[in-house]
């Protein structure tokens, strides 16, 4: 079994993944989308939860040596983010959506040298539109980027190309194909289903459910 396929099989099994093409399920955005991902729901399972940070570490450890520190993204990213940096030994920091409105007004928290390689944790990518504007706080502050990391990534065209064009490299735990392949494997959806939720990745913005 891959990596990438046990990590599915472990947020199907705790239910942080659902997958309902027949009955989608609404975004904020207003998209229709026939599944939804909740990663916060594996902090609830130890073993899944050790599962997870160890498959992290791992991605963390051999395909970005160079990180000097970890940065969440708040707020699904930060457990995730303080259980790696606690594995590895690595300094720790999260950014804020906005700056806080009283005290220092900080929107980075926690301490960080200019030109310190950081990497990024995030808990999930689907547009990649927040996560960026993470980079770009992060950016300002004077630190490198040395990449991303997430559990689970939508793939989507637009984020792609948005992390392309923002040179920032990016690595998930596990991807909708592999998902939706593993939920045909279980039964979960049929395989007649398949192109319908093939065709929602390719265009989620447009995508109703129908054919």
């Amino acid at each position: 079994m891959t990596n990438e396929k046990a990590v599915a099989e472990k947020l199907l099994q705790v239910e942080a993944v659902k997958l309902s093409p027949s009955n989608p399920f609404t975004w904020a955005s207003g998209w229709k989308s026939p599944i939804y991902c909740d990663n916060r729901k594996v902090l609830s399972f130890p073993y899944v939860r050790d599962f997870i940070k160890s498959e992290l570490c791992n991605v963390i450890f051999e395909q970005f040596p160079q990180a000097e520190a970890l940065a969440g993204v708040a707020t699904a990213g930060i457990p995730w983010s303080a259980m790696a940096a606690d594995q590895l030994k690595l300094p720790l920091m999260y950014v804020r959506p906005k700056p806080k409105e009283h005290g220092l007004g900080n929107q980075i928290e926690g301490s960080f040298t200019k030109g310190q390689r950081v990497l990024v944790i995030e808990d999930l990518i689907s547009t990649g539109k927040s996560s960026l504007q993470v980079v770009d706080v992060l950016k300002v502050a004077g630190v490198e980027i040395v990449g991303m990391v997430s559990i689970f990534n939508y793939g989507f065209d637009q984020a792609v190309k948005a992390f392309e064009a923002a040179g920032v490299v990016t690595k998930s735990l596990t991807n909708y194909p592999t998902m939706i392949e593993l939920a045909i494997e279980k039964g979960l959806v049929g395989a007649s289903e398949k192109a319908l939720l093939m065709e929602w990745s390719k265009d989620p913005a447009v995508w109703t459910g129908s054919r």
